[in-house]
């Protein structure tokens, strides 16, 4: 039998190096040495794998599995450690470099699937011995590098692009290489993708790339300053303006992906005429129309700065670019309309299929709103501030005009938003109940004080005590607490519920009433620690300083658990006032340049 299968390797060696023989079809030899192989090489165990191949050395080219393949096959998927590493290298030195060409069922070979799982260290022991790995393709006539960047392995990716030199050779094709490109944007390997399209200038004009950033708004957020930079413009630099000095602001740096999307853009821009480019905006994906959708208001505005006239398109439903931001609540596309002059005018007066006009569409309720706003009194305020900026927006005779279904914009947002109403109602009615139980909590403490009262004179035995003090004035503040949030409760729950009130005093009350509902419970917490050090601070002193410790966890819990609530908060009644028409400007600079926007954005 040993004969026989040496005689097959040796033919199948000298024949082709790609071919593939299957342990498991001699159930004999796969249970004795290709179960116990393919262990040791997922492990890395390759003192095991040593003395399997040491009486059978055939094996490093016969497949253990019909998916994966040969022992090097099975080691390329699993985890890079020092055991798999050491294992990887010790078996690439047993092979011949036809050897390691060996593809599976699927066509791949070690390298290529280590490529795929992002092994770089393992790739680059394979690439040591045979470099034309590189070049062979696997499934979906795929290259190793177009499969590792599609996974977003970013290192694997970095290190073939390198050893690639720039993708220069008659191995590559311009379909490799602009897939390879987009799929390093889509899996947001962004210096990658700038780094190639520096190097191979002629792939700037792969319009799929616009496709892709279209979708991925995060992407163009500025750089964060770092905590200097912070102390520097909310400290030093007003100080610098009071006494009249200049302050030179630092320039925001701009991301990767806004300088890959500069440089697509201006060589679309000149290598196509507007004809073409009106045509490829229009086309499906609609790009423009998905950055709308996404709220991508820096790519929408790099557009916009080149082709204003890209402003009035509208989709099948009749819907400009701006009328998607309005319904999907998308403020940073809609303040763009502050910054176009009186052409915000023509877009107010465009309406939909349905007759809906701009007012229409900002009454329709919002998935996107609903997903960002916690609790629904904030998220009708939100709303209704929405609802009065595009009205303001839009031309006074036009706030009354009925759509095909026979509605007003107010009459569409009254329909939409009565279940806000309710919601919140069902919410601060809860808030109720926690708060009457802590004002009761409190209010019974005063009268049941620890240790009781002295016989002769009706005092608190222990009176003279801190702890005593301590526990009086945290119950005090607890009371309290928790009847001023009520009260606040209470006066929301007989208001008008009038747009006024959502918009300004409702936001303020219900922060007021959480923190005195927060307050209330930290001071209970207090109370109650106290009293522990009261009654035990003789003899068992460990036993109050265990409990406060232990005490004091389920305020904390309560207190993160309603801090994005209270952010939340904070936001709709102090900063939600500038959403709209911010004094900074994204379209066009205040001051302008004599240089265009793109070279100023180079790398």
């Amino acid at each position: 039998m040993e004969n026989t299968i040496s005689r097959e390797h040796s033919v199948n060696l000298s024949s082709t190096s790609c071919s593939l023989q299957y342990l498991f079809e001699n159930k004999d030899d796969y249970l004795e040495f290709g179960v116990p192989l393919y262990e040791a090489s997922f492990k890395g165990d390759w003192e095991a794998a040593k003395i399997i191949f040491g009486k059978r050395p055939e094996l490093v080219r016969f497949g253990l599995s019909r998916q994966l393949g040969t022992a090097l096959h099975v080691a390329a998927t699993a985890e890079e450690t020092k055991l798999t590493l050491q294992f990887v290298r010790n078996l690439v030195n047993m092979m011949t470099r036809e050897e390691l060409e060996l593809r599976n069922q699927s066509s791949n070979t070690a390298f290529w699937i280590a490529s795929a799982t992002g092994n770089v260290n393992m790739a680059m022991i394979m690439l040591e011995k045979n470099c034309r790995l590189q070049y062979i393709r696997g499934a979906n006539s795929l290259l190793p590098l177009a499969r590792s960047a599609s996974g977003g392995k970013y290192n694997i990716v970095k290190y073939l692009y390198d050893v690639s030199q720039k993708m220069i050779g008659d191995h590559w094709t311009n379909e490799d290489r602009a897939l390879i490109l987009v799929n390093c944007v889509k899996r947001e390997l962004f210096d990658l993708a700038l780094q190639i399209v520096n190097d191979l200038p002629e792939l700037a004009a792969t319009v799929s790339v616009l496709k892709v950033l279209a979708r991925k708004p995060d992407a163009f957020a500025t750089l964060e300053k770092n905590i200097l930079m912070r102390i520097k413009d909310t400290v030093i630099s007003p100080v610098l303006r009071f006494f009249r000095m200049k302050v030179h602001s630092g320039a925001k740096e701009d991301t990767d992906a806004l300088k890959l999307l500069k440089i697509i853009w201006r060589r679309v821009c000149e290598t196509m005429y507007i004809d073409e480019i009106e045509v490829m905006m229009k086309g499906p994906p609609r790009i423009l129309f998905v950055a709308a959708e996404r709220g991508n208001t820096r790519f929408i505005a790099e557009c916009l700065r080149t082709y204003p006239d890209l402003m009035f398109d509208k989709n099948e439903d009749g819907h400009t670019i701006f009328h998607i931001a309005v319904l999907h609540r998308h403020q940073g596309i809609y303040n763009l309309l502050y910054e176009i002059g009186s052409a915000n005018h023509d877009i107010c007066l465009s309406t939909d299929k349905m007759h809906n006009n701009m007012l229409h569409l900002v009454g329709m309720s919002s998935k996107e709103m609903a997903a960002k706003m916690a609790g629904a009194s904030l998220l009708m305020q939100r709303e209704i501030l929405w609802f009065k900026e595009v009205e303001k927006m839009m031309p006074p005779y036009l706030t009354d005009v009925k759509n095909n279904n026979g509605q007003t914009a107010y009459e569409l947002f009254s329909k939409e938003n009565e279940d806000q109403v309710s919601s919140g109602l069902k919410w601060m009615n809860e808030c109720m109940i926690v708060d009457t139980l802590i004002v009761a909590v409190a209010f019974a403490v005063f009268f049941t004080v620890p240790g009781g009262y002295r016989q002769d004179n009706g005092f608190p035995i222990f009176l003279h005590d801190i702890s005593y003090l301590v526990f009086v004035i945290s119950d005090g503040i607890s009371l309290l607490l928790s009847a001023i949030s009520l009260l606040v409760f209470l006066s929301i729950l007989t208001s008008r519920y009038g747009p006024r009130d959502f918009m300004y005093s409702l936001p303020s009350k219900l922060m007021i009433g959480l923190l005195g509902l927060v307050g209330s419970v930290a001071a209970m917490t207090v109370t109650f620690t106290a009293s522990f050090f009261m009654l035990y601070r003789k003899g068992l002193s460990w036993l109050p300083i265990l409990c406060a410790t232990f005490a004091f966890l389920p305020a904390i819990v309560f207190v993160a658990l309603q801090y994005p609530l209270l952010i939340d908060m904070y936001r709709s009644t102090y900063d939600s006032h500038y959403l709209f028409n911010p004094k900074k400007r994204m379209l066009y600079n205040i001051k302008p340049k004599f240089q265009s926007s793109y070279n100023a954005g180079m790398v």
